[in-house]
């Protein structure tokens, strides 16, 4: 017997069927997003913020400061690889046993990995295995976060009003910088209340530690919300459901190769204004941590308003007209950011909180145009993998090639290759624009 979510869901919408027809609160579906992304994202930060702060020290005292840094950022770009990977793995599951299983496995795992990190010794207790685990511990969560996704973003856009598609589509992103805010916080409140010595012995620690309780509470955020019969036909109705992997690269490969280029220019600048900074600050400058963490947290509340922002301005003028001007905004902060980063604590200030200004612009947006560009049938597939390969080009490389350049050739030729990221980002956008052409067509 075929049910009628079923049939539904073999039809597809109707044509004259609009969100409002649907029975599904935008607003349940953005806590349950917001709450997850921030619990991703703040695991996220701890880590990078670790990678600078704490490993270098702890897993690399065998080379001096700046190779240790290099190295903590190469276990950075582990779970950049390994998140495809994951996605991969965690979308079988979800075709064999359904998005519950799915996601409470991918969530465990992400939780886990991350508090197995902070009982990590260090290489003078555990030597070339301490680095070993850690990496493992890091592929880990990198499998994790590619498991994580839920579809609840491509959902939260379908099923809000036609007139504030935009403003639905920008939500999920806010968990960003929520989650950066409060790991920056939090480190900082450890690093101004103890002793150097005791921070890097057990104080780096907690951090991780909280990692886990935030992400039982995002767990059960969202799975409250998966789990009710309203959204699984919700769901079904909307076709976010997971094809097979080869039949979704088979007919969009193009299309999906060409989407993780879209939020390129955003997701390197997001690198860019975050642990980049933090490296450059800490190796050659006598600011504290304290100063530059705080910095960061209050740059992140000016992004969190910028991302706000970016969903009204994509209901008003288009979500790829924003984008592209979000491209070009980041294009002219790269010539500007050797600069600033180099102009001291007023300097550092200015690259922070004008450099989260226009991240939160064009970053708003990247969940939802890459959503965008696909066609019911495999857009739940199509946006997981898209989101995965543009997060490991423009993330995942970000600050090792950021520290790399400027150690070597200056901070100018960080700019350059931050700009970069912007022209790919234009240039996908045009490539974007003449394929819905030659659809119409």
């Amino acid at each position: 017997m075929v049910t009628s979510a079923e049939t539904s869901a073999q039809q597809g919408p109707s044509p004259g069927k609009d969100a409002d027809d649907i029975h599904v609160s935008p607003s349940d579906i953005a806590v349950g997003v917001v709450i997850g992304r921030t619990s991703e994202f703040f695991d996220f930060f701890v880590f990078a913020i670790a990678s600078v702060i704490v490993f270098p020290a702890r897993l690399f005292p065998f080379v001096d400061p700046l190779t240790g840094t290099l190295l903590s950022f190469g276990l950075v770009l582990l779970a950049f690889v390994a998140r495809p990977v994951g996605t991969a793995i965690f979308m079988r599951i979800d075709r064999k046993h359904g998005r519950v299983t799915k996601l409470t496995l991918a969530l465990f795992l992400l939780g886990t990995s991350t508090v197995a990190m902070g009982l990590v010794p260090s290489y003078a207790v555990l030597g070339e295995w301490a680095i070993i685990i850690m990496a493992v511990l890091r592929i880990g969560q990198g499998l994790a976060i590619g498991g994580s996704w839920d579809g609840l973003s491509s959902l939260l856009a379908l099923s809000a009003p036609r007139k504030k598609r935009g403003f639905y589509a920008m939500v999920p992103q806010l968990g960003a910088p929520i989650g950066l805010i409060v790991a920056a916080l939090l480190f900082s409140y450890l690093v101004s209340n103890l002793s150097a010595e005791d921070f890097l012995d057990w104080g780096w620690r907690y951090p991780f530690f909280v990692a886990f309780s935030v992400n039982v509470v995002a767990l059960f955020a969202r799975l409250r919300i998966i789990a009710s019969p309203e959204f699984q036909e919700a769901f079904e109705t909307r076709e976010l459901q997971p094809t097979r992997i080869r039949t979704a690269f088979r007919s969009d490969w193009r299309a999906i190769w060409l989407a993780s280029f879209v939020p390129l220019a955003s997701f390197a600048m997001f690198h860019m204004v975050t642990v980049f900074p933090l490296s450059w600050v800490y190796l050659y400058t006598d600011e504290t941590l304290t100063f530059f963490l705080n910095m960061l947290a209050l740059a992140a509340a000016f992004g969190l308003g910028s991302v706000l922002l970016s969903g009204y301005l994509s209901d008003w003028f288009g979500r790829r007209r924003v984008l592209l001007w979000g491209a070009l905004g980041i294009g002219v902060f790269s010539l500007m950011a050797p600069l600033l980063l180099s102009a001291g604590k007023t300097g550092v200030s200015a690259y922070l909180i004008g450099g989260f200004m226009i991240l939160g612009i064009s970053f708003g947006l990247s969940s939802g145009a890459v959503a965008s560009m696909f066609n019911s049938r495999n857009r739940y597939t199509d946006s997981a993998f898209a989101s995965a390969l543009g997060w490991l080009f423009g993330a995942g490389l970000a600050p090792l090639t950021a520290l790399f350049l400027s150690t070597t050739l200056g901070l100018f030729a960080a700019g350059l290759y931050l700009l970069s990221g912007a022209a790919a980002t234009a240039v996908a956008l045009w490539l974007a624009r003449q394929m819905e052409f030659q659809k119409q067509g």
